[in-house]
């Protein structure tokens, strides 16, 4: 007799491996380019010093996110997450730009800044990854709840 749960139960830790590696991965990758950007931007860093502490909360949260929506792939918390991880690039953005409007003063010279188009751009973009990750939840208890043809 062949037996289904046996077979079942001996892919479950190579699902889960193969998802911590994916997960590894694409945190190592998403980390990765912004290390190699922010070498890049180390001349702004250095004209606002709290710029580059802000850009790093927001890359560890969001990688936190990223590697978590990962290991949760195949079950309704990755869709939530991945929800989780849209809402919280808006709200980042609109506490990082606030109004959009950006003034610096360096010594004598004022320098302003607006960036409102390009926020309401990110934003909406956000947006859509929000209502993308509702529209996938939604599908994913929807394939749940339908009975399996034979």
């Amino acid at each position: 007799m062949f037996d289904e749960t046996k077979k079942d139960s001996e892919g479950v830790p190579r699902k889960i491996v193969f998802r911590a590696s994916k997960a590894t991965i694409k945190g190592s990758v998403f980390y990765g380019v912004y290390f190699v950007l922010s070498q890049y931007m180390a001349p702004v860093f250095t004209l606002i010093p709290s710029f580059q502490h802000m850009i790093e909360a927001f890359v560890i949260t969001y990688t936190v996110l990223l590697v978590v929506g990962e290991l949760t792939g195949g079950t309704v918390y990755q869709h939530f997450l991945s929800m989780t991880k849209a809402l919280f690039a808006v709200g980042y953005l609109m506490f990082l730009m606030g109004s959009g409007v950006i003034s610096l003063s360096l010594g004598s010279v004022s320098v302003a800044v607006d960036l409102r188009l390009i926020l309401t751009i990110a934003v909406l973009l956000s947006l859509l990854g929000v209502a993308k990750a509702v529209l996938e939840a939604v599908n994913y208890m929807s394939e749940r709840a339908e009975p399996t043809a034979l």
